[in-house]
Parts: structure tokens; C-alpha cells; sequence
């Protein structure tokens, strides 16, 4: 693992230009919400802030919050339909950044807390259809 990390400190130190430096990353992976919740994103795709409210198990306001630093800093988009705003993994970020999210997430998987947030989320009645579980 180690010298999968020393390969990716200096993939992300070559790569002047990227739309987001390294420590401003590990920033954003500093706090445990937005940590746990670039995870899921990254592991599930694409999800409604009421998913993510629900996996894990924090009021919407603290995780809109998080997702709006998370999204100021370039690390996800966000989509509205209808009254509902979805967030995803910013496809542009530099390849080191998917690295590190690949890796975090991997390690994450091992988690029991981690193992929760999926769970609740895989155990959010009627996933397919957001507007009824997501009143």
C-alpha cells in the first residue's frame, strides 16, 4: 500500500494544472462526513442528498453542508430534478485523485461503520423511485 501511495504523491506533484491540489484533497478527506460521504459517491455513482441522509443517519442540513464544500472545491457535481438534487463524483478530477478514492475506498469497505452507511442505504424502501422515499 505504501508504495501505492509514494506513486500517487508523485503522479499528483508531476501533474501541474489539475483543478485541485493535493492538500486541498486531503482536506476534503479530513472531515468523517464528507470522507463517508465521497465514499458512497464514489462506490454507488450517483446519489439524492435524502440517500445520503439516510445512509448515514445525519440531518439533511449537516450533509447539504458538507456536499457544498465538497462541490466548491471541484470534487463533485450536482444535478437537480425536480425538487430533488443528486451529487456524483466530478468525472475531470485528476487520475491521482481517483486513485486515492479507490484505495479509500477499498480500506472503507472494511469498516463497520462504513459497512452501515451501506446497509441503511441499501435498506432505503423503493431506492428506484426517489419520490416517494424521499419525501
Amino acid at each position: 500500500m505504501r508504495a501505492v501511495f509514494l506513486s500517487v504523491l508523485s503522479w499528483a506533484s508531476s501533474s501541474p494544472g489539475t483543478m485541485i491540489t493535493l492538500p486541498t484533497f486531503f482536506k476534503c478527506l479530513a472531515d468523517e462526513t464528507r470522507l463517508r460521504c465521497l465514499v458512497l459517491l464514489h462506490t454507488e455513482g450517483r446519489l439524492c442528498v435524502c440517500e445520503l441522509t439516510q445512509a448515514l443517519d445525519l440531518l439533511q442540513p449537516k450533509i447539504s453542508r458538507h456536499l457544498a464544500l465538497l462541490r466548491q472545491n471541484n470534487l463533485l457535481l450536482d444535478s437537480r430534478e425536480g425538487q430533488w438534487v443528486y451529487y456524483q463524483i466530478n468525472p475531470e478530477l485528476p487520475d491521482w485523485a481517483f486513485a486515492i478514492l479507490d484505495l479509500t475506498a477499498k480500506q472503507f469497505a472494511l469498516n463497520p461503520r462504513q459497512q452501515q452507511d451501506g446497509f441503511r442505504l441499501q435498506q432505503m424502501a423503493s431506492r428506484s423511485d426517489l419520490k416517494i422515499s424521499c419525501r
